[in-house]
Parts: structure tokens; sequence; C-alpha cells
């Protein structure tokens, strides 16, 4: 049986929206100053993001769909994170989303000859720390106050409170704040 991907599953809506943010709003957040995080915050919301107060988005972030994106107070996104989020991403209090982290929402089913696109969410819970260059895969969600080591990939939820690394992630201990 051959593979016959199916037509595009996004309204001309969604499409335009697409568009106009990648012609005009992406080109105005990528120029802004590295520290003027209230007016990309500002731009995502315009764009239809939910954005926290006290967040902090590098300009060399790359965001995909504005308002598929929620993040709440106080959290971080470094420098070159991808945020593919097809499906929506929320991202809780006081993350950081580290320098080249990948959040990817979106798969296609290889089970199906249409090859559907499959927008699964992801969640990042409170005080959750994603390392550098780290990817974080559809439908996954990371305990409040873990911690995905650089490098380090989950393709499974993430229970909170531990230290996770690898490829796959596995724990390798507790979280413990002093």
């Amino acid at each position: 049986m051959q593979m016959r991907p199916q037509p595009s599953t996004w309204s001309f809506q969604e499409k335009l929206g697409r568009a106009i943010w990648m012609l005009l709003g992406r080109p105005i957040f990528r120029i802004s100053f590295h520290n003027w995080h209230r007016l990309r915050s500002a731009l995502l919301r315009l764009f239809g993001a939910r954005i926290g107060k006290g967040v902090s988005i590098r300009p060399t972030v790359k965001i995909e769909i504005p308002w598929l994106l929620d993040i709440d107070d106080g959290a971080t996104i470094g420098d070159y994170a991808i945020l593919y989020n097809l499906g929506k991403i929320k991202i809780g209090k006081r993350s950081i989303i580290s320098q080249y982290a990948h959040l990817c929402a979106g798969t296609h089913d290889y089970t199906v000859s249409s090859f559907p696109l499959i927008r699964a969410p992801i969640t990042i819970g409170d005080d959750v720390w994603i390392g550098a260059d780290a990817f974080v895969g559809p439908g996954v969600h990371v305990g409040s106050l873990s911690v995905l080591g650089a490098r380090s990939s989950a393709y499974k939820d993430l229970p909170q409170k531990r230290v996770f690394v690898g490829n796959p992630a596995r724990p390798i201990k507790d979280r413990v704040l002093r």
C-alpha cells in the first residue's frame, strides 16, 4: 500500500494567520533588541498567545503558531529555542526552556496511509528546567519541579520532582531544592 498524504487540515483562516505571522510578526519579533521582552510578549499577545507577567523570551526563539502558545508568569525561553506548536504548548510558572531546546507538538500517524497530522499538546509544569538542546516530543507532560538535562529527549511523560537525562530520558535522581 502506498502512502497518500491527506490534503491540508488547516483552514483558510489558520493559513492566513500563519502567513501574516511569518511575514510580519516573526520578523518584528526577531529584530527587536535582546532585552525588549515586553515588546515581544505584546506582539505574541496581538497574535493570540497567552503570555503571563515577567516572561522573558529571547528574540531568536522560533514560534510556529502564536495563538497555540500559553506561557505563565516568570517563565524564560532561551536563545534559539524552537516552540514548534502545531498543537498547544503550555509552559508553567517560572519554568526555563534553555537555548536550542526543541518542543515539538506535532507529528503524523505513520500507520495510516493518509499520514494524518497529529497535533498533540505539550504541557510543561511549574518550575521546570528543560536543558540546553533538549527535545520534548508530542503529547508529553513534564511534571512540576522536574529537570530534563541538556541534550536529553522526552518521548513520554516525566513525573514531577525528578531529574532526567539521556535519549530516551530516564530518571537519575529526585530534584531536591535547598
